[in-house]
């Protein structure tokens, strides 16, 4: 009897042991399918009821469009009753410029920070860090008041500057560390072969491209759904952004929810490309963050 059991002992630990594995592996999945059909569904609901009629969107808000429920009424007020053309190439050109100044200042000022020691290197890294925790909305006042005085009001090179003061201490926080990481052998070769210090930043960037494309995602998405500053600085029709365009559909007693969930729509359609395109970057400058 004995003999019998401890026959069979081999070829039952291993699957008892690949089915515990497969639980342990399994738990983490669930939480994180979970909390993407938390995240996910709110945009899902704002897609298909932008196609609905009016009735539809408060009397089926869970469904998918039918041949009864279907409409385009939304897509049409913001195309014939708004400038929305405008405000989409506003938020292309706000985002896109302060996108790419912010990631070559502070490419620079991190490769700077990370290479050259000199008096007051860590303090002014602790002045960076101090701009992460402190949000820029608390100086809008003061934000004001410097735009009026340099001729910036109601011009998108005023909300431009105003979200590459936003992102820099981040960029530069993040990118500092990761240039820390490239090894010193390279670039010292570089100098023996008579490379320039510009040079060797051009040669060193690619090195920390996933950082650059997290910090790409981090730094646009906060820029294009920002409805704060184009309200304070730059409100004008020839200047609004998306986001701001989409509350002229919000009424204090009626609202176009139509127009309004179409709007958001046509809003998120950049911002998945995007995100699709720079999320490999943004998933191995996490993995590699947390190995080093």
């Amino acid at each position: 009897m004995t003999n019998t059991i401890d026959r069979h002992k081999p070829s039952t630990l291993p699957f008892i042991y690949r089915f515990r594995r497969f639980l342990e592996g399994l738990f983490p999945h669930l939480i994180l399918m979970g909390y993407g059909i938390i995240v996910l569904f709110p945009i899902f609901l704002i897609i298909i009821n932008s196609f609905k009629s009016r009735k539809a969107i408060f009397g089926m808000p869970f469904q998918i469009p039918g041949p009864e429920t279907f409409s385009l009424i939304g897509y049409e007020t913001v195309i014939s009753r708004s400038n929305f053309q405008v405000y989409f190439m506003n938020s292309i050109i706000v985002t896109v410029a302060a996108l790419i100044l912010t990631l070559l200042i502070g490419a620079m000022a991190a490769f700077a920070l990370a290479e050259y020691p000199f008096r007051g290197n860590a303090l002014l890294g602790l002045y960076l860090a101090i701009g992460i925790m402190i949000p820029i909305r608390l100086g809008t006042v003061g934000i004001l008041k410097l735009m009026v005085n340099l001729s910036l009001v109601n011009t998108l090179m005023g909300l431009i500057l105003i979200y590459i003061a936003q992102a820099l201490p981040l960029t530069v926080f993040i990118l500092s560390q990761f240039f820390r990481q490239v090894p010193k052998e390279l670039k010292d070769a570089a100098r023996i072969d008579g490379a320039s210090e510009y040079r060797i930043f051009f040669l060193v960037v690619p090195l920390v491209r996933p950082a650059i494309g997290a910090i790409g995602i981090f730094t646009m998405i906060p820029i294009w759904n920002d409805l704060w500053f184009p309200l304070v600085v730059a409100p004008s029709p020839k200047t609004a952004t998306v986001t701001l365009g989409v509350q002229q559909f919000l009424g204090q007693f009626v609202s176009d929810w139509n127009a309004v969930l179409s709007s958001l729509t046509l809003a998120m359609v950049p911002i998945l490309i995007f995100y699709l395109i720079f999320s490999r970057q943004m998933i191995r400058s996490i993995t590699e963050g947390a190995l080093k």
